[in-house]
């Protein structure tokens, strides 16, 4: 997992910042391994070089979670029974399925989806002006689904006290915002899915350079 903080930066602005990054790796990937990716190109997916060519030509799509919601819903309702978890409304914590036919289908490009209901994302992300919603995004990309994951953090004490009453054993934290903090904001970047990403490997064990399964850890 890459986690960049980003200081004096809001959500917009480390989606970006996650924007370039990802534009950046695609295009070293290809200018300083080209064999490489002239293999996974071969084998995996044929496609990877025109995926490339979009990626680095185009902005990445901005969509709010409540135009996600209502999109899905949309699209939904045209047959529930093609979907595994069909019911959709402000609040759902969006599923592969949903992420894959926003990415997929619908931009057909990478997609940020921004400001999540408050109901379901951690407590150190930065409320809206509207108290319902956080400064949250994801990143999703087709053939993956989310490849990443950031806020803009809380840096405003009183409404982090608010937001942490009741939790204990995080008085450190709190004293992170209590004695010197900035507004900022960032995020984190799954490796292995980005090596599927990368390459068109379908399995994420084939990405891991240490893959787990269950009983084959023999000692």
């Amino acid at each position: 997992m890459l986690e960049p903080e980003l200081a004096f930066e809001d959500k917009f602005g480390a989606m970006s910042n996650c924007e370039r990054l990802i534009k950046f790796l695609i295009s070293e990937a290809w200018s300083t391994n080209s064999e490489d990716m002239e293999f996974f190109s071969k084998f995996y997916d044929k496609t990877l070089p025109e995926k490339r060519d979009g990626i680095l030509t185009s902005e990445f799509t901005k969509l709010s979670y409540t135009t996600a919601i209502t999109e899905l819903q949309n699209e939904i309702s045209k047959d529930p029974t093609k979907w595994q978890f069909p019911n959709v409304e402000f609040g759902t914590d969006l599923q592969t399925e949903h992420e894959r036919w926003l990415c997929e289908t619908f931009t057909k490009k990478p997609t940020f989806i921004y400001d999540y209901p408050t109901s379901i994302k951690p407590f150190y992300m930065r409320l809206n002006d509207n108290p319902d919603t956080v400064g949250a995004f994801d990143l999703l990309v087709p053939g993956i689904g989310e490849l990443v994951g950031g806020s803009q953090r809380e840096e405003r004490l009183d409404i982090l006290e608010e937001r942490m009453e009741g939790m204990e054993g995080y008085e450190w934290y709190k004293d992170l915002r209590r004695y010197g903090t900035v507004p900022h904001s960032g995020y984190g970047l799954g490796f292995e899915r980005l090596i599927c990403y990368l390459s068109g490997v379908e399995n994420i064990r084939e990405a891991n350079a240490f893959p787990r399964s269950p009983g084959v850890a023999e000692m």
